[in-house]
């Protein structure tokens, strides 16, 4: 069972936008902040969301609201979940209540995986946050993203948004291009003073993150956009310092496989020597010294290590028994860890290995692509074909494995076919990357006395 903060009414306060499947707002409820609203547009991920809200989202249930005026509620009272568009909303009933407005605006415009179109495309919900920061007026904005924000052809358009969010007031009207308010945006900015204090700017902070290096068992390259309101004071270089220190290493992950009985072998016992003889070979000969914890590995995630003493190792699958009907494999009492069929490994779509962080978990246009929940297993077969004599089984990671990769609570129900399920977890924001943030920004109000 998820731990829950307790709630009172000195509690901190959230608003999530783009809420999908719930990881950031878990991340934002673990930090301590209570939800005022919800907002998600697709329906399955709205159904997710109510079905998981008491145990992982620290609420009495949520609220389907039409009301695009919503109203705060008040401590224990069922927070309102508004199931459409977020451009539809009217936040200033909240101006002065919200602590963090959080959310990852969709990402398809700037995705490698999608079309990236960037600020040409409809689905760029940047300019919907903005809205509801000057609306809200939040203490923090913390956004989540694609890493191909990052991208060359980008880069003056990220740089706008960035300068968007510290003048969110400076309200662009449809008549004037991103260009031309940019530069507007640019003359404000260079005549600001370091020790601006205006309440209608921000101080944005912008840290390109892979969540591997924060704990999670999985490589994810993305960026963290926070951007505290200037009145408050906050030390944003000493939070940008904190927030880019890395806990979590690949060198410390190799440390402890180098030896044959190293830590982490200690805590697999069931792996095969074979298994061991291949990982340890691909070890180099010199890994730097540093003063990480390992990275969190797949078979970390399936066996419960690591991110929450409290779950249990998953069974295994039984590849005998593999089926696409949607109530096989309930009689093993784990919600969502069902085997399916059909997984195949071919040329650009490379396995999971049990022994490193998993791939980057996608949502895919058309579905989950193969390689990327596709993972190799522990079990071999003769092969005369293979140059080593042997190839290693595979099968499609199940729901609940992929859960687990992005570090979310096993009370988590996704809502919808596997393949709906697997699309909201590719969207998501790993819980604890998201929840490091909100602690770290949680923190920073209070040296601040806030």
């Amino acid at each position: 069972m998820v731990e829950l903060p307790e709630n009172n009414s000195n509690q901190r306060t959230s608003v999530e936008l783009f809420a999908g499947g719930g990881g950031l707002a878990m991340a934002v409820h673990q930090a301590g902040f209570r939800p005022l609203l919800f907002n998600e547009f697709n329906n399955r991920a709205c159904e997710t969301l109510i079905t998981s809200a008491r145990k992982t989202l620290g609420v009495d249930g949520l609220q389907l609201v039409s009301d695009t005026n919503p109203r705060t509620p008040q401590p224990g009272q069922p927070a309102p979940l508004y199931p459409g568009d977020v451009r539809d909303l009217d936040l200033r009933a909240l101006e002065g209540e919200v602590d963090v407005l959080a959310g990852g605006p969709p990402c398809q415009p700037f995705s490698a995986g999608g079309v990236a179109k960037g600020d040409e495309d409809k689905r760029n919900m940047f300019p919907a946050m903005f809205k509801a920061v000057r609306e809200t007026r939040p203490k923090v904005v913390i956004c989540e993203n694609v890493r191909g924000l990052l991208r060359p052809s980008f880069a003056e358009y990220f740089q706008y948004i960035q300068n968007e969010l510290r003048l969110p007031f400076e309200k662009r009207i449809d008549e004037v291009s991103w260009q031309d308010h940019n530069a507007h945006l640019t003359r404000i900015l260079d005549r600001l003073s370091e020790d601006d204090n205006n309440p209608d700017h921000y101080k944005v902070v912008m840290i390109p993150v892979n969540a591997a290096n924060y704990g999670v068992p999985q490589i994810r390259n993305r960026v963290m956009i926070v951007a505290f309101r200037a009145d408050l004071g906050v030390d944003v270089d000493a939070f940008e310092k904190y927030v880019k220190t890395a806990r979590f290493s690949e060198a410390a992950l190799l440390r402890s496989m180098r030896d044959e009985d190293g830590p982490y072998w200690r805590r697999h016992p069931e792996v095969p020597g074979h298994v061991r003889d291949l990982v340890r070979a691909r070890i180099p000969k010199s890994v730097k010294e540093d003063d990480c914890q390992p990275w969190r590995t797949l078979r970390d995630a399936i066996k419960g290590y690591g991110t929450d003493a409290t779950l249990a190792p998953l069974p295994p699958v039984d590849l005998q028994r593999l089926s696409d009907k949607p109530d096989f494999g309930q009689e093993i009492g784990v919600t969502g860890h069902i085997g399916w069929p059909g997984a195949r490994i071919y040329k650009g779509h490379t396995p999971n290995e049990l022994d490193r962080p998993a791939k980057t978990v996608k949502a895919g246009v058309h579905g989950v692509p193969g390689g990327e929940s596709v993972m190799l297993l522990d079990d071999r077969v003769r092969d005369a074909a293979s140059p080593t004599g042997w190839t290693y089984l595979h099968r499609y990671m199940t729901v609940r494995e992929t859960a687990r990769v992005m570090t979310f609570p096993d009370e988590w129900h996704g809502s919808g076919p596997r393949g709906e399920q697997m699309r909201q977890l590719g969207n998501a924001v790993p819980v604890v990357l998201g929840e490091f943030f909100a602690r770290a920004v949680a923190e920073a109000l209070s040296a601040v006395g806030h």
